[in-house]
């Protein structure tokens, strides 16, 4: 049977800067890599309780297996939008974690997918088991059904 456990949503907001923009006078597709990671290192501080600091003095980082994106409407120059993550899936040794990106000013999507990570030790760049205590902390964000 599958796991249908639903992980809370988190958000974090931000703005489209100068150095975001192509040549063709919006983001860049290659940017909301960076917003989807950007924000991911928000929650992980703000959210989960735990920052990407915690996890590299015990050793561990977390790093993107596969990435899929959908674009759906392109953000322009000074736009202010959402990105809101949640974990889908999570095993032994890394998540699934999908995200929308949401134009602010009329809450429209403009991209979604997911990433994988799979964490690894720093010291030897494999992966690794998620330690038992940080999967707990992760099970403890589940959305109350």
């Amino acid at each position: 049977m599958p796991d249908t456990t639903i992980y809370k949503t988190f958000e974090t907001e931000l703005r489209v800067r100068p150095d975001d923009i192509d040549m063709f006078k919006h983001v860049h597709n290659s940017k909301y890599f960076d917003y989807v990671l950007a924000a991911r290192y928000d929650q992980m501080d703000q959210c989960y309780g735990m920052s990407m600091e915690k996890f590299m003095e015990r050793g561990y980082g977390w790093v993107v297996k596969a990435v899929h994106m959908n674009y759906k409407r392109a953000l322009t120059l000074g736009d202010h939008f959402k990105v809101r993550t949640s974990i889908d899936t999570i095993d032994d040794r890394g998540c699934r974690v999908k995200y929308t990106i949401v134009n602010k000013a009329n809450d429209k999507l403009c991209c979604d997918g997911w990433f994988d990570f799979v964490m690894i030790d720093l010291e030897t760049g494999k992966s690794v088991k998620i330690p038992d205590d940080i999967l707990q902390l992760y099970n403890m964000l589940v959305e109350e059904v």
